[in-house]
């Protein structure tokens, strides 16, 4: 499977900007995680969004809020791959998003979060979705891999990183 023909430069953030408050002493640290993966997810989909093949935006972030209320996509070792089909999704899309600092995203290891593949694809495109989600998951086994994605400079190199995988 050639997961680079999906990812573009456009669709790849280096480094994540979005800012999460910590928890409130008072506050329920589930509802904090959940709001915090809704800031998460706002800023993945507007690396999606450059694809122009999305249609209502909110709708978007809406299916992919759902699916994370169902169970966490962040599998561990640093790497996240929320997911959907939605019929917001006009075709099949993917994208980066890149955090050295990394951000609690319930993970099934309970650590940082640093990698963000996402995806999201129509209701009837499970052949591809599948493919290229099992493509991810067996690059994505090996730490030197990982350690590259998390080294690179640019969105070329991490293209190039994915090239030499497949």
């Amino acid at each position: 499977m050639r997961l680079s023909r999906y990812l573009t430069e456009e669709s790849i953030k280096l480094e994540m900007t979005t800012v999460i408050e910590p928890p409130s002493e008072n506050g329920s640290i589930s509802k904090w995680r959940m709001d915090a993966k809704i800031l998460i997810i706002n800023e993945l989909v507007t690396l999606l969004e450059a694809s122009h093949r999305i249609g209502n935006r909110t709708k978007l972030v809406t299916d992919f809020v759902n699916r994370e209320r169902k169970a966490t996509t962040a599998i561990g070792n640093g790497v996240g791959i929320p997911h959907i089909r939605s019929l917001q999704a006009k075709d099949f899309m993917i994208a980066l998003g890149r955090s050295t600092e990394g951000y609690d995203f319930d993970s099934l290891d309970n650590e940082p979060t640093h990698l963000f593949f996402v995806m999201a694809a129509p209701p009837y495109d499970d052949s591809l979705y599948l493919k290229v989600f099992k493509s991810l998951a067996e690059m994505l086994q090996y730490e030197s891999f990982r350690q590259e994605l998390m080294n690179v400079s640019s969105p070329g190199e991490i293209l190039r990183a994915i090239r030499a995988m497949e």
